[in-house]
């Protein structure tokens, strides 16, 4: 029985995450983290750590997707990736001296409101206009942004996926596809560092739900990324927004749940 509950609550999170991680660069961690700790009575740290390895592979093969689509711009992608993963210690950093706050709703909050935005509000940029803005300025676009996200996730602890595919296509306005593939691009990495320092600080995880969550969220993931990338702008748009919506209800019900 407890093998059956392991086995369901693994899939349904992990296609909550795959989904959102295939169509709009999410991170896992905001869907996998509250359906363990609220359904299988897992410890929080551990719960944040599992959930960030099932974001490694599938964010790296969605990454992949998206590049071989031609949906990538990784050039920018590592300039961001670099000031993210620097200003996210300087956020954690700040943040531990400050008093505790209550933001852990943040991250499911935004992924709400991102949602309704897609659908009402869809991002119709085009590649040409895309590549209208020279490349020093698209650079320093990317160091500045870059750091806002870092310091946001670092302080916060939450949002990532979300703050840059917000940031992506709003401020620096890249078209859709090409914003979610760069986000992805960046979270492999990013999710990379917090589950090794996860699991160095908090121990070796429950591989039994470690393994599940990996292989149904990278499913889920791939699924989501190959139809992403042949649909039209405005169904993108559409079916993100819809995900987003969706995701974030859920997430706000387990989190009073728990």
């Amino acid at each position: 029985m407890k093998l059956l509950i392991t086995l369901l609550v693994t899939f349904f999170a992990g296609m909550g995450a795959g989904l959102g991680t295939g169509f709009a660069g999410m991170s896992a961690a905001a869907v996998i983290s509250p359906m363990l700790i609220t359904f299988l009575g897992m410890d929080p740290y551990m719960a944040v750590g599992i959930a960030l390895s099932s974001d490694v592979l599938a964010s790296a093969v969605s990454a992949y997707t998206y590049k071989k689509n031609g949906n990538l711009d990784v050039k920018n992608g590592l300039i961001m990736m670099a000031t993210v993963l620097t200003f996210t210690v300087v956020g954690s950093y700040l943040s531990s001296l400050v008093p505790s706050t209550t933001m852990g709703s943040f991250s499911v909050f935004m992924t709400f409101l991102l949602g309704i935005k897609f659908i009402v509000r869809p991002v119709m940029t085009t590649k040409e206009a895309m590549q209208g803005v020279s490349p020093r300025k698209r650079a320093v676009q990317s160091v500045i942004c870059g750091i806002l996200i870092g310091f946001i996730c670092g302080f916060v602890g939450a949002g990532g996926g979300m703050m840059m595919l917000l940031i992506l296509t709003s401020v620096l306005g890249y078209e859709l596809k090409t914003a979610v593939g760069t986000s992805v691009f960046i979270m492999a990495f990013t999710a990379f560092t917090g589950a090794a320092s996860h699991f160095v600080i908090g121990g070796t995880p429950d591989w039994t739900v470690f393994t599940l969550c990996v292989i149904f969220t990278l499913l889920w993931a791939r699924i989501a990324a190959v139809f992403a990338n042949r649909a039209t702008p405005k169904t993108l748009n559409r079916a993100t927004g819809v995900i987003l919506v969706i995701l974030g209800i859920v997430v706000m019900a387990f989190s009073m749940l728990s």
